[in-house]
């Protein structure tokens, strides 16, 4: 059973024949935020309680991204919105591409931007690829938002950044 779950892995993960390189539609580094999206005092005083709405606003999200390159910890930031636009992912094929390119970015041990998850939850995501569904990093997604919500936020809500936002 385990080598049949390591044969399927590698044929997921196997380079694609042609050289067409896979595009997700999130940036890599978000723009910073424009000034006619800043939200008012009292909606970014929300933001401290609630990591759900901080990342639902674009402009929170912009400046959440910005506060964490400034600390070089972006990478959970980023995983969350790559598992959020993988979530609205209708093609198979395309939900395939997407989840190799997550997993090699972020999931696999010595990836450019690997997430902090425990081997657990590392190696139920890595069953989950093996036939790739829009629950397939459900639950290392959670993980990664609750410790943003631990750690992160009250980082940023400490941050020069976030108090300029609340004045």
């Amino acid at each position: 059973r385990a080598k049949e779950i390591k044969t399927k892995l590698g044929t997921l993960l196997q380079k694609p024949d042609s050289a067409v390189d896979f595009i997700i539609p999130y940036p890599e580094k978000p723009e910073k935020p424009l000034k006619a999206q800043k939200p008012s005092p009292e909606e970014a005083l929300q933001w401290r309680d609630s990591l759900e709405k901080l990342l639902q606003n674009p402009y929170g999200l912009a400046s959440f991204c910005s506060f964490l390159r400034s600390e070089f910890s972006e990478e959970n930031v980023e995983f969350w919105v790559a598992c959020e636009d993988y979530k609205k992912t209708k093609s198979p094929m395309k939900m395939v591409e997407k989840a190799k390119k997550i997993y090699e970015e972020f999931i696999q041990t010595e990836a450019p931007k690997e997430v902090n998850i425990d081997h657990f939850t590392k190696a139920v995501t890595m069953k989950n690829l093996v036939e790739p569904s829009l629950s397939s990093f459900d639950m290392a997604q959670k993980r990664i938002f609750a410790l943003m919500e631990k750690d992160s936020l009250p980082r940023f809500v400490r941050s020069e950044l976030y108090q300029e936002l609340i004045k």
